[in-house]
């Protein structure tokens, strides 16, 4: 008996060893495989890193790079992006925008005072609608943004560079503008030009007021060239038929219109030229009288500026 109590404890004190090793050994195992786990985490971690640095030196200023560019091609005007349909009047200032519909580049520029002061084009791309998303009026835009002098019911919401021309009708691109010189005066006649002739290149628009606050502009001065011939445009912004009334050269009837033409000499320009520049605007040759439309065989034609090039001028 006692002899198998002997084997008996033999036994187990060999089971027991036994599970022991197994336990050390499993032990031992899960250590040696942390350390691969943990370096495979480490590589890809580091990985990433490595991916990231490369990135960066790619670009290392990332969109610093873009705005750089932009400082570098307008120095002192930060460029901001507008919708084109905007109908808020205010403006940020010292800044430049696209005023372009579609993919045209139209930028149009602020002063210190938020005024809109300038606009230029390399190339004027007259509006298409047979392409283009236009209303049933021929506008891209159904109203104009508010700027402030709009609400006069003498003044329209006048584009720098009409709808019809590719412009857009947010406040970088609206000024307060009398309404007969926007619809029938100097302004008009420009545009219908630029659209007879299929477009125009090397725009300059330049807008002067008569003060710091308003938005109210006093002149307009465009810079232009039309089939090869630069033209230059300078205009107040004033109804030009009130200014004709107040010289009493208003009237439309033949008898008048010859009476005034009448009272100057052929070849006098100095009666017609008022600001004594050498070329006469329509609106200066209805204030001397002359009406509408001046042939290539009137004397003052040879002082005017026939955009369109067929011979009459102020049709």
């Amino acid at each position: 008996m006692k002899k198998k109590m002997n084997y008996l404890v033999l036994l187990l004190t060999i089971i027991f060893m036994v599970g022991c090793t197994d336990v050390e050994n499993v032990a031992t195992t899960d250590k040696e495989t942390d350390p691969q786990v943990a370096a495979t985490e480490n590589s890809d971690i580091k990985s990433e890193k490595e991916e990231a640095v490369a990135e960066s030196v790619d670009d290392p200023e990332g969109e610093e790079t873009s705005t750089a560019a932009n400082e570098e091609e307008f120095p002192g005007y930060d460029i901001l992006e507008v919708d084109g349909g905007d109908l808020s009047g205010s403006r940020q200032p010292n800044v430049v925008v696209d005023i372009g519909f579609g993919g045209r580049e139209y930028w149009a520029f602020t002063n210190e005072y938020g005024q809109l002061v300038r606009a230029i084009a390399d190339e004027i791309t007259i509006q298409d609608d047979s392409t283009e998303p236009v209303t049933s009026s021929g506008r891209y835009y159904s109203d104009e943004a508010k700027v402030p002098g709009v609400e006069r019911a003498d003044l329209d919401e006048g584009h720098i560079i009409a709808d019809s021309l590719g412009g857009v009708s947010n406040a970088y691109n609206i000024t307060p503008q009398e309404s007969t010189l926007n619809r029938h005066g100097d302004q008009a006649y420009m545009e219908k030009s630029i659209r007879d002739a299929g477009g125009a290149t090397n725009l300059e628009a330049i807008i002067t007021y008569p003060d710091t606050v308003t938005q109210i502009p006093s002149s307009y001065q465009y810079t232009y060239t039309l089939k090869g011939n630069e033209i230059v445009d300078t205009f107040d912004n004033v109804n030009p038929d009130e200014v004709n009334e107040s010289l009493r050269l208003t009237g439309n009837k033949d008898s008048e219109s010859e009476s005034a033409s009448s009272s100057i000499n052929e070849g006098d320009l100095s009666s017609v030229d008022t600001n004594s520049n050498g070329q006469v605007t329509i609106a200066e040759a209805k204030a001397a009288g002359f009406t509408m439309p001046i042939t290539s065989d009137h004397w003052l034609y040879q002082y005017m500026k026939d955009n369109d090039n067929d011979g009459i001028v102020g049709e």
